[in-house]
């Protein structure tokens, strides 16, 4: 039996991964606005008790998926507690009198794909849903600027002097697990880059897997519900082949973790002065290295809150959607960086700028 006749009657599963600041949100939000009808279940997966891209949908305004459809999960990176909070967050949205025609899980930009695609062959899971696919969205412009690799000449001189030297750093690694898993790359915001650097991409990302899944260029997250939805993969019948560098060490003993990243909140007042106020963080940004910060703000005299997503020294905003009634206004930005980024520092550097 072929897997498309297999899965027939189940509902789909599309899981959208991708790095810290690819446009996985964006990418969703623009599906959610142009999804010919379907009734989609959204699950989010924040790293640390964030819930900010919940936010961000739940602003989206989207028939198609309704707040009540927007399930967070915000305890831990979900490939490390698939057991404890994906599976009985599934069973309960299967429960449900109104079933939703297809399901979305966007993964936190730290997790690792496999384990919770392994996780849809739990019986109860198998017998009712299908991974339709597994989509990993890249940040082409940060690839161009080799934020995913390290110096491997330099790498490779120390070796001669050090041979247990680790030649992949933890960005590196994750990156190239989420590409392991894919079905479908979407290589996002190519406007960024000119097409000798699109076509660079497309080597790079290429020479990181050994398969060759799809890849399909793309801006400002903007991807027909067609392409995504529909692809009818079964990965969870294909994932045991696709094996992640931790799962690798995992045969070998070796223990699993994101000791590697840090996350913290940092909540402000209001900006009054906010193109004054990006500007000089994007200078806190460079000298703190800091991965991705993303959050909103409050700026006086508008009705709505301004969003901003930063993603090294690149730093997007928009105003969002209007401030809810009694909802209380303030700045809430949350900041993602290597386990030795300095809090206190950061947390003093961003408060100064206002």
């Amino acid at each position: 039996m072929t897997t498309a006749r297999a899965n027939q009657g189940k509902i789909p599963a599309t899981v959208i991964t991708g790095f810290l600041g690819a446009g996985k949100t964006t990418m969703i939000r623009n599906l959610l606005q142009n999804a010919d009808g379907k009734r989609i279940a959204l699950i989010i997966n924040e790293f640390g008790d964030l819930g900010v891209d919940g936010d961000v949908l739940k602003g989206c305004g989207a028939e198609a998926c309704s707040e009540e459809d927007i399930i967070e999960l915000t305890n831990g990176c979900i490939c490390c507690t698939v057991a404890d909070d994906f599976i009985p967050t599934m069973t309960k949205l299967l429960e449900r009198e109104k079933r939703p025609d297809h399901i979305i899980i966007e993964t936190s930009g730290l997790a690792l794909p496999q384990p919770l695609v392994a996780a849809f062959n739990w019986p109860d899971i198998r017998s009712e849903v299908t991974v339709d696919g597994v989509v990993t969205v890249v940040d082409s412009a940060a690839v161009a600027a080799g934020r995913f690799a390290d110096d491997h000449d330099k790498v490779d001189a120390l070796r001669v002097e050090d041979d247990n030297l680790d030649h992949e750093s933890p960005i590196e690694e994750l990156f190239e697990d989420q590409l392991t898993a894919a079905d479908l790359i979407v290589l996002n915001k190519t406007d960024l880059i000119d097409a000798s650097g699109i076509k660079s991409v497309r080597e790079e990302v290429a020479s990181r897997i050994s398969r060759k899944p799809v890849m399909i260029e793309a801006k400002n997250g903007e991807v027909a519900a067609a392409i995504l939805l529909g692809l009818g993969v079964g990965t969870e019948g294909e994932i045991a082949n696709r094996k992640s560098h931790h799962e690798m060490e995992h045969e070998a003993g070796e223990e699993h973790d994101h000791d590697e990243f840090d996350s913290f909140v940092v909540e402000l007042g209001a900006i009054a002065d906010p193109s004054a106020f990006i500007d000089r963080l994007k200078g806190v940004i460079a000298e703190h290295d800091v991965l991705r910060l993303k959050g909103f703000a409050d700026v006086p005299g508008k009705p709505m809150r301004l969003l901003i997503q930063a993603v090294g020294a690149r730093i997007d905003q928009y105003y969002d959607r209007a401030w809810g009634a009694g909802e209380k206004r303030g700045t809430r930005l949350v900041v993602i960086g290597l386990h030795d980024m300095d809090e206190q520092a950061v947390r003093a550097a961003i408060a100064a700028l206002v």
